[in-house]
């Protein structure tokens, strides 16, 4: 196979990616419909699965948003028992959101689907591959967070 430019690389990722993606959604799509949520809906609810209870300035950060915008997602989330919302006791102005029991089981079935779509997409090559696919995931993370 002759080298590739950059160019060609990010043609071939972008036709790649896609399928990947549809792949995963499709794991977690009727989920996601059957629950009544959307994708970054799921996406607070992993943040607050992972880190617990969290202000709504810090989801708001997280997602890359505006408190405003926060406070619809978060509103739905309230109204379909998805988290709970309380002030903070010494400052009213601070409100903290938490996933609610209904929340949790929402949030470990879904990674649970997540889960064994990978397991089945990369199943089918070898271990030296995905260790390799792995670092170069990970080596990638370690840039965009910098």
């Amino acid at each position: 196979m002759a080298p590739l430019s950059i160019t060609e690389f990010a043609d071939r990722v972008s036709e790649i990616m896609p399928v990947i993606m549809k792949e995963f959604l499709k794991s977690q799509a009727g989920g996601f419909h059957k629950m009544r949520i959307t994708l970054p809906q799921f996406a607070i609810m992993d943040i607050l699965e992972r880190g617990g209870e969290a202000n709504m300035t810090d989801l708001a950060k997280a997602m890359d948003v505006t408190t405003s915008a926060m406070t619809g997602v978060v509103d739905r989330l309230v109204r379909d028992g998805y988290v709970s919302r309380s002030h903070d006791l010494e400052d009213r102005r601070i409100i903290h959101i938490k996933l609610t029991p209904k929340g949790a089981r929402t949030v470990r079935t879904a990674i649970e689907d997540r889960k064994k779509a990978t397991i089945k997409m990369f199943g089918v090559i070898s271990q030296e591959e995905r260790e390799k696919y792995l670092s170069i995931l990970e080596h990638i993370k370690e840039h965009l967070n910098r």
